[in-house]
């Protein structure tokens, strides 16, 4: 607006110079914020998506609403309109774990000016700053320096910039082995400017920096052995941040959120701890603490009880903290409240909480997918759907883990063939005096509804595709053949019936089978000629009370072959004997890949192509029910499987139903 030249001219651009001049002394105009000003903040969470990028399930070729980023990114949008402050982060295992990401890690790889379909997804929406997760690590350094764009100084990683995600990613415990460098930045700071309120209720705007630093799980130089050895050493979370905290907060930032791909553990505290994050969150400096790895909800009633966690509010060790579940499921939402003391930013504890918000009410109650993500990768998508479709033979034979807890290894036969025909193949040719020691095959039922009432392996008789296979075979392990003896072999399988609770026959109460704590891809079920039977009213340790081979007891000194992932081989799960010292074959296919040429070799599976159920239950009577989840109305396939003494008691009206076995047989 211009002003015209009257006798007021003068004295009004006059009063206009000193009312600039009065407002330019204000503190918070001259980068001061006041003691006593206050503004909402929201740290918002996505982790382990493991490139679900559509809600679809490549296992049953249909879609599903209750998984994918999709919908999260709808979740986003709606908290960003809720929390006009706000900062979006991940919390890793991101870049693997969907038939998507397979395809374009292993079936046609993405070239270096090309974005990751889940990297351009979430670049969509927006993202402040991410980890890795110790799911990036198993396609290989190569790849993971390619596809997030970081040039790393390893034995085989890119020393060239590629395309990767628009945000920064932040790892501060893992170096390389050839200067001890980090192969990512440990930390950075991302700065907004934010809305705050004085003293007096005057909105001010207001600059934020937060600083962010990222950790994954030290377990990673067992679990990707054969990518990581010799070219990348680990540190433990704590002394990670104990190393780079301090340079962090020399930057002066007013927040300090912590990315952890990881979850809570409270037994004692070792560098190599998997799970780290209430040991990370007594460290003093860590405003925010960001969660993953455990594919669970914080907060949430799996954790109360739990020393100095509030499970309800969110809060570890006083620290506000949250885990947004995974595949997509779910939102994490940490709310702030700040206040202004003494010239810095403080949490509000009293009045900030975290929660984590589902992208399903129920089944049937789903918030919409963001139609902007779909067309992303549109082309990418029909290209991976057509491979997975890809005939490769057929089967006379339904193959399902609806009750593989139970004794239906149908699922998990075929596995188990494959792996056996191929070290018996490969394992003479690398060390011919092995040639005579039997080979067992070990497998574990990785879909045993984990992840609601559609999370099972089961595959139809008659054609079978890739799909199928990878349905079988849920995750890009390479196979690993490692050697035991008997007392081994046992102690294997006493760490696996540790999937079933201790069941006492004296009580009348309803009793749980399975012990939930006790992940189901633990259960490892071996086959190759042994048979055994586990106790489950024994205490952990003292189940398998039978074991045979080919008819014989076995020996404690007698040797054998065991088959499995390079994941177990190297020490995941803590079984005994295995921490990657006994691997006498590590192969460099994959498992899932090993099992589709088996498959394609027969052209056509019965029942004389899959061994029986290695093991049952020993004759157990109760006096009350023994209970277990599943899905509802497979009746038919535990029937079809043997299975003659389970009855479905209850269906619980959400895809699930509790069912009895009853273990006297």
């Amino acid at each position: 607006m211009s002003v015209r030249s009257t006798p007021f001219a003068l004295p009004l651009l006059a009063l206009a110079a000193l009312a600039l001049a009065g407002c330019s002394a204000l503190p918070w105009r001259s980068g001061r914020v006041p003691d006593g000003a206050s503004a909402k903040v929201a740290i918002l969470e996505t982790t382990d998506i493991h490139a679900n990028v559509l809600s679809y399930d490549y296992y049953q070729s249909k879609d599903d609403p209750t998984v994918g980023f999709e919908r999260t990114a709808t979740l986003i949008q709606r908290a960003r309109a809720e929390y006009p402050n706000h900062f979006l982060f991940d919390s890793g295992d991101t870049i693997q774990g969907s038939v998507l990401a397979d395809y374009q890690a292993l079936v046609k790889p993405v070239a270096c000016d090309q974005e990751l379909a889940v990297y351009r997804a979430m670049d969509a929406i927006g993202y402040d700053g991410g980890t890795p997760g110790n799911h990036e690590f198993n396609y290989g350094l190569g790849y993971l320096s390619q596809v997030t764009g970081t040039p790393m100084n390893v034995d085989g990683g890119r020393h060239t910039h590629c395309v990767g995600p628009h945000f920064p990613l932040v790892l501060a415990n893992v170096y390389s082995a050839r200067d001890g460098a980090p192969i990512f930045k440990p930390w950075t700071i991302v700065q907004k400017t934010i809305d705050a309120y004085t003293p007096d209720g005057s909105h001010i705007r207001v600059p934020l920096k937060v600083g962010i630093i990222g950790f994954t799980p030290p377990p990673i130089m067992q679990w990707d052995q054969h990518h990581l050895a010799g070219k990348v050493t680990v540190a433990g979370v704590v002394e990670a941040a104990h190393k780079y905290l301090p340079e962090l907060q020399a930057q002066h930032p007013d927040l300090i959120v912590a990315l952890l791909h990881g979850g809570l553990d409270t037994h004692p505290y070792t560098s190599e701890m998997e799970n780290a994050g209430w040991y990370l969150a007594g460290v003093p400096g860590i405003d925010v603490l960001l969660l993953g790895h455990s594919h669970t909800e914080f907060p949430g009633p799996r954790y109360a009880g739990m020393k100095d966690v509030d499970a309800r509010r969110g809060f570890v060790r006083n620290v506000p903290a949250v885990m947004g579940g995974f595949f997509g499921k779910d939102l994490g939402v940490v709310a702030l409240v700040l206040s202004r003391r003494d010239g810095r930013w403080v949490v509000d504890l009293d009045n900030s909480h975290s929660e984590v918000r589902p992208i399903c009410k129920d089944k049937r109650d789903c918030v919409p997918a963001d139609p902007a993500i779909a067309p992303l990768v549109a082309k990418v998508q029909q290209a991976a759907v057509a491979y997975v479709n890809t005939p490769i033979g057929t089967s006379a034979l339904r193959m399902s883990s609806y009750f593989a807890d139970e004794g239906n290894m149908t699922a998990l036969a075929p596995v188990n063939a494959a792996q056996i025909d191929y070290v018996r193949r490969e394992l003479p040719l690398t060390h011919p005096e092995l040639a005579d020691v039997p080979v067992l095959a070990a497998a574990a039922a990785f879909r045993t509804g984990f992840g609601g009432p559609a999370d099972y392996t089961d595959v139809a008789a008659g054609p079978l595709t890739l799909r199928n296979a990878a349905d079988l075979y849920f995750y890009p392990n390479t196979l690993a053949a490692v050697k035991i003896d008997g007392a081994g072999l046992k102690a294997w399988l006493e760490q696996s019936a540790r999937r079933f609770n201790r069941i006492d026959p004296e009580q009348t109460g309803e009793q749980a089978l399975i012990n939930s704590r006790y992940t189901g891809y633990n259960f490892d079920q071996i086959q190759g000629g042994i048979h055994y039977v586990i106790d489950v009213s024994k205490p952990a340790g003292e189940r398998i009370t039978t074991l045979t081979f080919r008819g014989k007891p076995v020996a404690p000194t007698q040797p054998f072959i065991v088959v499995t992932n390079n994941y177990r081989a190297s020490g995941g799960g803590h079984f005994p004997g295995l921490d990657g010292s006994n691997i006498v074959l590590a192969a460099p296919d994959g498992t899932r890949e090993i099992l589709a040429h088996w498959i394609e070799h027969r052209q056509h599976l019965g029942a004389a192509d899959l061994e029986a159920t290695s093991w049952r239950f020993a004759p157990l009577k109760t006096r009350g029910p023994v209970v277990f989840t599943g899905a509802a109305n497979k009746l038919d396939v535990a029937k079809a499987a043997g299975l003659e003494h389970i009855r479905q008691l209850k269906d619980n009206g959400d895809g699930t139903a509790v069912y009895a076995i009853d273990l006297s047989h």
